[in-house]
């Protein structure tokens, strides 16, 4: 009798583990996402609508309309991994974390720059009415939507230290691997994103307004909106390559031109911006 048991016991051990062992195998790291955090870092281009932007301070209130922007690309460059130099170009981070299988919230910092076309003929309302001792009082006037050229000595108005979107960020997570026929994510993983952000503006703008000092501080200066889309790739369960296009609206009513706080700028506009990244998805 107790070798009978003795053999039931091993034969039940002997096929526990060969169900174990299956059980492994089907359970791929990648079949499960809750729990998991992940970090990116890379870069963006961008593109801005026209914007009507309003200057206010002392002796002055004019709005520039229909105010046209680049961005300030530096291209591949090492400066996107050089801890001293990561501000110089355009640049994105996200940190995250899945709340389940689908759905991940995010914190993230984009890094954009605006750079107002100048040395170009613009629309002008309001008036500048300075002291007659100050250099910038040549532009006085009264400007009732006339076509006026905005040069360098007038006016240089740039966010690059930068056009600072930091937000919040709530996504869809989905693998679409199966499309493609791909059979062992653990390997290689196709995902698809979506999803909608909101944050503040904290630019650092770099001003020179009717031949006034130069101004180039860190400023909370508004709110921004942002919806974007994505392709991730995976590559062996923790390093992905992800593009995206994100779209969104920047609203900034405090805007610093000068050291003297009364004095600032207002400006809203929409933004579109391509991204790459590269990125690490771990478990702790």
């Amino acid at each position: 009798m107790q070798y009978i048991k003795t053999i039931l016991v091993l034969g039940f051990a002997f096929f526990s583990s060969i169900s174990y062992s299956q059980v492994q195998e089907t359970l791929k790291y990648t079949s499960s996402n809750k729990g998991k955090f992940f970090v990116s870092w890379g870069g963006n281009r961008d593109s801005y609508s026209k914007s009507d932007i309003r200057f206010k301070g002392d002796g002055y209130d004019f709005t520039i309309k229909d105010a046209t922007a680049k961005d300030k690309p530096k291209g591949w460059h090492v400066d996107y991994i050089n801890p001293t130099r990561m501000t110089i170009p355009q640049t994105n981070f996200k940190l995250g974390y899945f709340i389940s299988d689908h759905y991940t919230v995010a914190l993230g910092v984009d890094h954009m720059k605006y750079v107002m076309h100048r040395n170009r003929n613009r629309t002008i309302d309001g008036y500048i009415d300075l002291p007659t001792d100050e250099s910038g009082s040549v532009y006085n006037g009264v400007y009732n939507n006339e076509s006026v050229f905005i040069s360098s000595d007038m006016l240089k108005f740039e966010h690059t230290n930068g056009l600072n979107y930091v937000y919040g960020e709530f996504a869809r997570f989905d693998d679409i691997s199966s499309i493609f026929g791909i059979q062992n994510t653990d390997v290689f993983q196709i995902n698809i994103t979506e999803g909608l952000g909101a944050g503040v503006l904290y630019p650092k703008t770099n001003t020179t307004l009717l031949e006034k000092e130069r101004y180039d501080e860190f400023h909370v200066s508004g709110y921004g909106l942002s919806a974007n889309i994505g392709l991730n790739l995976l590559v062996l369960k923790h390093f992905f390559i992800q593009l995206d296009a994100k779209g969104g609206y920047i609203n900034m009513n405090d805007i610093r031109t000068t050291s003297n706080t009364s004095e600032h700028a207002e400006q809203s506009f929409y933004f579109f911006q391509r991204v790459i990244s590269f990125g690490g998805i771990f478990k702790l």
